[in-house]
Formats: structure tokens, sequence, C-alpha cells
């Protein structure tokens, strides 16, 4: 089974579309998607991060919140 995924199926998937995004378009999008979706996206796209609820109140005492994951995806995103 391959790993690679090609530019058509990126295009199709919604984490690797927004990957694509930048500014306003960026974070009117991220505003759209619920917190778990944000979490799951955050998940996905740093395995060592700590940002499942179970997880974070165990490390840190606290949940990631919507605003909080925005401002992290936005972050990742665009430093990357």
């Amino acid at each position: 089974m391959s790993t690679i995924i090609n530019e058509e199926e990126k295009l199709k998937n919604p984490f690797y579309k927004l990957m694509e995004l930048s500014g306003d378009t960026l974070i009117t999008e991220l505003h759209s998607w619920s917190r778990l979706d944000l979490i799951e996206w955050l998940c996905w796209n740093d395995r060592n991060g700590v940002y499942k609820d179970e997880e974070s109140l165990q490390e840190f005492g606290n949940t990631v919140s919507k605003e909080e994951a925005i401002e992290i995806i936005t972050r990742q995103i665009t430093e990357a």
C-alpha cells in the first residue's frame, strides 16, 4: 500500500486543503469548523502534540479551547 499522496488526493482532503489557505480565508475556514474538528486536525498534523481532552487534562489541567486551536493551527500553517 502506498503512503504517498498525490496532489489531486490532497486537494480532496479537507486537512490538506486547509494547509493551502492563508490570511482571512484561513481564519474564516477555521471558524467554520467545530472545536472537535480542529482538535482532530491538530492531532493529524502534530502526532506528538497534546490536544485531545483527556490527554490535555492530564498534562495541563485544562482542555484546548476552539480559539486556542485556531491560534495553534494558524501558527502551524503560517510558520511551516
